[in-house]
């Protein structure tokens, strides 16, 4: 069997990348952190672009296409770390909040304990009463602490036919693979073009085990996460969210390593990739939650076993 993107599918993914990179490239980054927060006018052009109405019929004024497509536009998000409560926006569009799919309302949800972008968001959806602010690793992510018992996520019951939490967790899974699929390239760029001692770091043996380990598991997420897309089944997102979320860590750990101590300055945009992987992995529950998942499937075919 031949798992290949459609045309319709290149054509949407190439779009949305050049969307993106021509919107949000590098000086619009660099931009953001001096100047953080966040900006209205390019959530209004997303908005208009269909990327928050992606999975919306037609007749109501969305894009009309399914997951997979949701799942293309989110990693090429998580490629540029376009900021943002992307994902709880996205699924409030689905949910038929006003102003959502049009990128005219910000709309954050409370996840895990935490909530994004508390302070720009036009919709909270969720109990965020008495959230406090954490300094967040992630100088582009905002983030509130919500008190433990609060913060019940009514997106756990929106009207689709997959549960919002196991999309969201797809839809975060996806980002991280834009991202680490970003590291992978920033780090074959610099073998090429840095050299020590006559030649570029990338003939040194240690630096090709380092950039082939990344191809690997961006190349292994990326089939999970694409497969995830296709079945909706809970437990091939949590595989794919784990798959995913280490491809995105190690990856931009690995990332920092070819760089060498230039990676760890300010100026370059390695760190940054693995400060927003950090705050993904926190995202619509922990790694833990998914590895209970599977852990728990194993153990129902297994006599006597209890979970």
């Amino acid at each position: 069997m031949h798992f290949q993107l459609t045309d319709d599918q290149r054509a949407l993914r190439d779009g949305v990348r050049e969307l993106l990179e021509g919107r949000f490239g590098r000086q619009a980054l660099r931009a953001a952190l001096d100047a953080p927060g966040l900006d209205r006018t390019l959530w209004r052009e997303l908005g208009e672009a269909g990327f928050f109405a992606l999975r919306l019929p037609e007749a109501e004024g969305g894009v009309g296409v399914g997951l997979p497509e949701a799942v293309l536009a989110f990693e090429q998000a998580g490629r540029v770390l376009l900021p943002g409560p992307l994902v709880a926006t996205h699924l409030a569009a689905d949910a038929r909040v006003p102003g959502a799919a049009t990128g005219e309302a910000v709309v954050t949800a409370v996840q895990g304990g935490l909530v994004e972008w508390l302070d720009e968001a036009d919709v909270v959806r969720g109990d965020a009463s008495g959230a406090v602010p954490l300094r967040s690793v992630d100088p582009l992510t905002p983030l509130h602490r919500v008190p433990e018992g609060g913060g019940a996520d009514p997106l756990a019951v929106p009207p689709t036919d997959l549960p919002a939490i196991p999309l969201a967790v797809l839809l975060t899974a996806a980002e991280q693979l834009g991202s680490a699929s970003r590291t992978c390239e920033l780090a074959v760029q610099h073998a090429r073009t840095r050299e020590q001692f006559g030649q570029p770091v990338g003939a040194f043996q240690a630096v090709k085990h380092l950039c082939a380990g990344m191809l690997e598991r961006v190349g292994t997420a990326r089939a999970a996460v694409y497969a995830a897309a296709v079945t909706a089944d809970p437990l091939d997102i949590a595989a794919a969210r784990l798959l995913a979320d280490e491809a995105a860590l190690h990856g931009a750990r690995d990332c920092l390593q070819v760089h060498g101590g230039m990676g760890f300055t300010w100026e370059s945009d390695v760190h940054l990739h693995l400060k927003r992987a950090w705050v993904r992995a926190r995202r619509s529950g922990d790694v833990t939650e998914s590895e209970e998942i599977l852990a728990g499937d194993l153990l129902v075919d297994l006599p006597g076993a209890t979970v």
